[in-house]
């Protein structure tokens, strides 16, 4: 798999790529892959806390919407140049604990996440599966 056939900037559903396939591509360009499974997760709180674990967050993670927006943009912008990023949310929620309207918030902050990137012209793919 080649990522310059998948669009850059973009938050999608895995569908037709499997896990292998998108961390063998993200380290043959030189990209970081960055995988969490949420299958454990019931929560907003779970789904933060596992997202921070698989994604070693640092300690003073805030466990909230807007720390996990400054730990994917601004934390790893301040690092220097970054090559490009393929995120994988693996198993998200779907239960009256973490409901529609809780999916769609997480994912926003991937997809402001993917401006963020996409502005200082880095490319970054978020792909995603619900339980």
């Amino acid at each position: 798999m080649q990522l310059q056939t998948v669009r850059s900037n973009i938050v999608q559903a895995i569908r037709a790529y499997r896990v292998d396939d998108l961390m063998q591509a993200a380290g043959s360009a030189g990209q970081h892959f960055l995988y969490a499974n949420l299958s454990a997760a019931q929560s907003k709180p779970e789904v933060l806390e596992a997202i921070a674990e698989a994604f070693l967050f640092p300690a003073h993670f805030g466990k909230n919407l807007d720390a996990l927006y400054d730990c994917m943009t601004d934390l790893v912008h301040k690092a220097g140049p970054q090559p490009g990023f393929v995120v994988v949310l693996e198993q998200i929620p779907d239960n009256p604990r973490f409901d529609r309207e809780a999916r769609e918030q997480l994912l926003d902050v991937f997809r402001d996440a993917a401006d963020f990137w996409g502005e200082r012209r880095i490319p970054f793919r978020c792909f995603y599966s619900f339980q």
